[in-house]
């Protein structure tokens, strides 16, 4: 039988702006080895494949990205969730529970206008580590900004699942990027596993694979990170919802809805949300045998 897929766009009102997805609503049996081919031979920045729809919505779920698995991601469950909605029919919001890989999070989704709305629960921030004043310049240099661009605010490692390096910038985001090449060991130096720029005036952010190559249309996974990073440090306030804008410079413009709870010192929770846009249906005809081996640069976040 033919493997079903659907292409939908994450934090995009429209289609073909926001962070590009395919779903695989029915893929109970496919093997690791063959999920990472289909999401190579599709080609999106990554594929999430579900298993074990039951009556009380909880859903398995495994991502991939074109290099290996991923342990969590933001943009391909709020996608699922909103394929899943589309299945289920009906104008009520829904509430659904994904077990990934790493962890197991909440999803709710809604109707709108133009597809689907859907919001994921991070559940509560870690704020792991800072970076001392001897280190801004180096970090700073190795993105390609003058110590003088960031903001004055710390560098900080938070993780709602995956460890980000939020790097507050005044001026610079424009001609940012990455020109180091250790700079995955430069992060690693303070325990983080990415980085994030977020332009603290214009609530805009940039993200990178950590060898500079390709960069992220939207970050899903960060956009937690920078929503309890900004509520600590008095830049937005807790219990209200802000826009955090990406895909600007990738040419594919995307809206990160991030809503900070609890108190400034005491967040038990950050939602991320957007809206999800349905694209296209597809089949493969034919399942792969095993892995095609990587086609690409280094995975981004």
């Amino acid at each position: 039988m033919p493997l079903s897929y659907r292409h939908v766009d994450v934090f995009a009102g429209t289609a073909f702006t926001g962070n590009s997805l395919a779903v695989v609503p029915d893929a109970a049996g496919l093997s690791a080895e063959q999920m990472l081919a289909i999401t190579q031979e599709l080609r999106h920045f990554e594929t999430i494949f579900l298993s074990g729809v039951d009556g009380d919505r909880e859903v398995s779920a495994r991502v991939f990205d074109l290099f290996e698995e991923l342990d969590f991601a933001g943009h391909p469950v709020l996608g699922a969730a909103a394929v899943l909605h589309e299945r289920d029919g009906g104008a009520a919001p829904r509430r659904w529970t994904f077990r990934l890989t790493g962890r197991t999070v909440e999803v709710t989704t809604r109707r709108t206008g133009a597809g689907y709305h859907a919001e994921l629960d991070q559940g509560p921030p870690e704020f792991l580590a800072t970076v001392p004043a001897r280190g801004r310049s180096e970090i700073a240099a190795a993105l390609n900004l003058s110590a003088g661009a960031l903001a004055d605010l710390p560098l900080e490692v938070v993780s709602t699942g995956l460890r980000y390096l939020l790097v507050p910038v005044a001026a610079g985001l424009a001609g940012a990027r990455i020109v180091r090449g250790d700079f995955a060991e430069l992060l690693g130096r303070y325990g983080a596993q990415f980085a994030y720029l977020i332009d603290v005036e214009a609530l805009e952010g940039r993200h990178w694979n950590n060898d500079g190559v390709l960069e992220d249309v939207a970050t899903g996974s960060a956009a937690g990170c920078v929503g309890a990073y900004l509520a600590r440090h008095g830049v937005v306030p807790v219990d209200e919802a802000f826009v955090l804008r990406q895909g600007r410079f990738t040419g594919r413009p995307s809206r990160l809805v991030v809503l900070p709870q609890g108190t400034p010192d005491a967040l038990h929770n950050v939602r991320v949300g957007g809206d999800v846009t349905m694209v296209a249906r597809g089949s493969l005809d034919t399942l792969p045998e095993g892995p095609q081996g990587p086609q690409g640069p280094e995975r981004p976040a």
